[in-house]
């Protein structure tokens, strides 16, 4: 998770939304990315959907079972599916986003009868120092 944060605070750097994922397999990091939405010009250019991106690359394939992702925040509904369709096993994140969460807010995607692949999933992680970051960063924004 400390490698998410650091991810988050380099995101932020960027003038980006401070959110950083990681994708570990066989108890390795084998990808991680912030947030880069603004820098590639692409609203689908979040942190998680970027790490499995990369992880999938590197594996060679396009599902991720016997993989784990962290990220610093609640995963939004297209990085709920990107989960989902790529097999996470286990899903672990910080904050959560009562207003854009699909996991335990919002849609709550993994608990939909149309979703393909639910993973374990365990939040709250690091929750108040990933919802400072967040809060920090917008304060100064304004």
């Amino acid at each position: 998770m400390s490698v998410a944060f650091d991810e988050a605070r380099l995101a932020a750097i960027a003038g980006e939304v401070p959110v950083g994922a990681v994708v570990v397999h066989e108890g390795l990091i084998i990808a991680k990315a912030g947030n880069r939405t603004r820098r590639d010009c692409d609203p689908s250019a979040h942190a998680e959907v970027l790490a499995i991106r990369a992880a999938c690359q590197l594996l060679k394939t396009d599902r991720l079972p016997g993989c784990d992702l962290y990220v610093t925040l609640e995963p939004c509904p297209m990085c709920a599916g990107a989960l989902s369709f790529a097999r996470i096993r286990r899903l672990y994140y910080g904050a959560e986003d009562p207003k854009g969460g699909a996991v335990d807010n919002g849609v709550h995607f993994f608990n939909a009868a149309t979703c393909h692949h639910a993973p374990e999933v365990y939040g709250g992680l690091r929750a108040q120092e990933a919802g400072e970051l967040l809060r920090t960063f917008f304060r100064e924004r304004r």
